[in-house]
């Protein structure tokens, strides 16, 4: 067995952790989910009080009189629990595999990413029911996830086999760039959709209205104008990969986004244009985390530079 290869062995992180951050990932982008029906419901102040339900208890009581609303919000703050366990063993298992096998300082970093950002949401949770669904906290608590979502993908695909994938072959200067671009472009896409929903009539509880004040025709607009430039970029970029040969792992990544984005404009407009229905809202949230999920992993998956350097995994 060559060094090279005894190395890759060494530095690989096991199957049970790369079950663990797989199971984070999904779970940050469940949670956004879940949390998108709480608003979507009219239910974000069913649990008028935090870290308490209601005052006196931590739990929904009969006495409330938020009716079924405030089981869907205690519900997704149960969820949390979930998030924060999934989380701990994350950086647990990483600390674990580093100390007794020498494994990868890349991974403990990252892997320290979910238990963070749970704690920061936890915070903003608190702090999104106590200014009474304020947009602005509602709004950072999604762009929140979606930075959450962003660093548990990279986790996920370090700790992959193949990373760095220096199977791949090298692409081009231009398709890199156009690859971060592409990247930067979804982020606006994403901060774009919150400011839409901020706008619109889905403001989080049944009997309170907190909105940005916009109106929302001009932002679904400018929204829908900056999808119209991602898949244009998502195009491109798919087309300057299948050209020059780039990284087979790459084109499947990028064609899959592409197929999921032009299904996320699909439901964009239909629920424009069906008055917003909250399960087609829900549901374009879901393709929200898997469109940006899907972009930070392209970028990941195009390999070493064309400048020739080895790159190390550490």
């Amino acid at each position: 067995m060559s060094v090279a290869s005894s190395m890759t062995r060494t530095v690989t992180a096991p199957r049970w952790l790369r079950g663990i951050f797989i199971a984070n990932l999904v779970a940050q982008i469940g949670i956004v989910v879940t949390g998108g029906i709480v608003r979507l419901t009219g239910s974000g102040l069913g649990c008028p009080t935090w870290p308490e339900c209601v005052e006196g208890s931590y739990v929904p009581t009969s006495r409330q009189e938020e009716a079924w609303h405030k089981y869907v919000e205690f519900g997704n703050r149960l969820l949390t629990f979930v998030l924060g366990l999934l989380a701990i063993a994350a950086i647990v298992g990483a600390v674990a595999w580093w100390r007794r096998h020498r494994g990868r300082t890349d991974l403990v970093l990252l892997a320290a990413i979910p238990i963070v950002g749970t704690v920061v949401q936890a915070v903003l949770g608190g702090i999104t029911v106590l200014t009474g669904l304020s947009p602005w906290a509602v709004g950072g608590h999604f762009l929140v996830s979606m930075a959450i979502i962003a660093g548990t993908t990279v986790l996920v695909m370090r700790a992959s086999p193949a990373w760095p994938f220096v199977s791949n072959p090298p692409v081009r200067r231009e398709i890199r760039l156009l690859s971060r671009i592409l990247v930067a472009v979804t982020a606006l896409v994403v901060v774009l959709g919150v400011i839409v929903t901020g706008s619109g009539p889905h403001s989080g509880d049944a009997e309170s209205e907190a909105r940005f004040g916009l109106d929302p025709r001009t932002v679904s607009w400018l929204h829908a104008d900056t999808v119209l430039l991602f898949l244009g970029l998502l195009i491109g970029a798919a087309i300057a990969l299948k050209v020059t040969n780039g990284p087979e792992r790459a084109q499947k990544v990028i064609w899959t986004l592409l197929a999921i984005a032009v299904v996320q404009g699909v439901i964009g407009y239909g629920q424009y244009f069906t008055g917003l229905p909250w399960i087609l809202v829900a549901i374009h949230m879901l393709g929200a985390c898997v469109v940006w999920m899907l972009a930070v992993m392209q970028l990941l998956t195009l390999g070493p530079a064309k400048t020739g350097a080895s790159p190390v995994a550490n």
